[in-house]
């Protein structure tokens, strides 16, 4: 259950996310646990106030320093995917954004470790999470680096495109473990799962995706740039 937050009336009311939850439904989207969870979290506050009656279309939103937070269905499907191959119990998110997407994660039962690289971001994520009481071990760093301190993690996300994969990263995922990520090639975005035995890998491509790309090195601001842009 999520704490208690503020009110929720007209286009942030539950009604709203019901009618958010029902489109997903209707693209395809099965999974009872991720309707469930996109059904409780309340997306508007993941958002700048200016934007939180948009909150529950089905587009991406910008957040503020050029990072948006993804648009619904293609949250859902990462995760239904992501449930559905490998019931994961660790998972490290490489692009703590908003927040959004490893609440929801989160919310499913995982030990969530998320890494963002511009400062700013992830302590606004930090105090939306620490608001709805779900706790993510969240970290300010480089996520092509992963996080091998912590490791190893039975999935890692992105939530950003790369350009190929990262294999420092294949070595801090148990064997049997899965990479889920969006990669550029030519020039388009594919979302590609990644099955590693410890040894092989096994891709399955899932389709075209549109996601921010991954940048390398970090971004630090004072605390007085942290609010929504």
């Amino acid at each position: 259950m999520l704490s208690h937050v503020s009110p929720e009336v007209g286009m942030i009311s539950p009604r709203t996310r019901a009618r958010m939850v029902a489109r997903l439904q209707d693209e395809g989207i099965a999974d009872e646990r991720v309707l469930a969870a996109m059904a409780q979290l309340p997306r508007h506050l993941f958002v700048a106030e200016a934007l939180s009656s948009r909150a529950y279309e089905p587009v991406s939103l910008p957040i503020g320093f050029g990072q948006t937070i993804s648009q619904p269905l293609v949250v859902a499907r990462m995760l239904e995917v992501l449930l559905q191959e490998a019931s994961p119990h660790r998972v490290l998110e490489i692009g703590t954004g908003s927040g959004y997407h490893c609440a929801l994660l989160a919310m499913l039962g995982m030990e969530v470790f998320s890494i963002e690289r511009i400062e700013a971001l992830q302590r606004r994520a930090a105090a939306t999470l620490a608001r709805l009481s779900l706790e993510v071990h969240l970290r300010h760093g480089d996520g092509a680096l992963g996080w091998p301190e912590r490791a190893p993690f039975d999935a890692i996300v992105f939530t950003a495109a790369v350009p190929c994969a990262l294999p420092p990263l294949f070595a801090q995922l148990r064997p049997g473990g899965v990479l889920l990520m969006p990669v550029v090639e030519n020039g388009r975005q594919r979302l590609r799962l990644r099955r590693w035995d410890g040894s092989r890998v096994e891709e399955q491509d899932l389709g075209p995706c549109h996601f921010v790309p991954l940048l390398a090195g970090t971004v630090s601001v004072s605390q007085e740039d942290t609010t929504w842009i």
